[in-house]
């Protein structure tokens, strides 16, 4: 299991996350591009080691729905939309 969070306003990722196998040698590699406030752009634009499980950290592409359309979705009508039910 792998997830990098990355900060909506500012792109900037302050965290990531792994459990698995090398995990701790792949996660210390990662602090080091997390304390100098790389982007989620920076690690799209990085080459992976392949094959390895590192590489899964600059190649994920999908990202999660704001909370506030999740939730609108789970009320059934837009985000952004107030209003009762």
């Amino acid at each position: 299991m792998m997830k990098l969070v990355v900060e909506r306003a500012s792109n900037k990722v302050p965290g990531c996350h792994m459990v698995g196998a090398d995990a701790p040698e792949i996660i210390q590699g990662l602090a080091v591009a997390v304390k100098c406030g790389a982007t989620k752009a920076q690690f799209d634009a990085t080459v992976g080691i392949h094959p390895t499980a590192a590489e899964e950290f600059v190649t994920m592409r999908d990202k999660r729905p704001a909370p506030e359309a999740t939730l609108a979705a789970e009320r059934g009508h837009d985000a952004g939309v107030t209003g009762t039910h």
